[in-house]
């Protein structure tokens, strides 16, 4: 194919080379899934803290009231989301250290894949004991 105005070649893309007419997708890189990361464990974290806040308002209906609220808390499955509480909140704290260090120091863009590896590396190394600890809670929970 030739180009009207110039005469020469015109670059043709095939439906073939990028999965159909749609185009391919964006599959991100470490910035976008940290950034994803970050502010799904920012929403999580912020819906625990309402939660927490109408809670501990229910003292004000006395402590029978208080009592039955916190009683829940003994749920195997609230356990559970304890710890899925406690990983949005050391995750988001050990992102935002990264995220500092990029914007503080310039020259950290250079190893910005690296500082992402580690944040996760961090994260997984401190979730083990946590996990090992909360997850036998959980289960001496479930057994009765």
């Amino acid at each position: 194919m030739r180009s009207a105005r110039t005469g020469g070649p015109v670059a043709r893309r095939t439906a073939t080379e990028h999965g159909g007419d749609r185009g391919r997708m964006y599959r991100g890189r470490e910035g976008q899934w940290t950034w994803v990361a970050h502010r799904a464990t920012d929403v999580i974290i912020i819906l625990f803290l309402f939660a927490h806040v109408v809670d501990t308002a229910v003292i004000g209906w006395g402590p029978n009231a208080y009592d039955k609220v916190i009683a829940v808390y003994r749920n195997p499955g609230v356990g559970f989301l304890e710890l899925v509480l406690v990983a949005c909140v050391i995750f988001h704290a050990l992102n935002g250290v990264r995220i500092m260090i990029v914007d503080f120091w310039p020259k950290a863009t250079l190893w910005y894949r690296q500082l992402a590896y580690g944040t996760i590396g961090l994260f997984v190394a401190s979730m083990i004991p946590i996990t090992i600890v909360m997850g036998n809670r959980i289960i001496q929970e479930i057994r009765g």
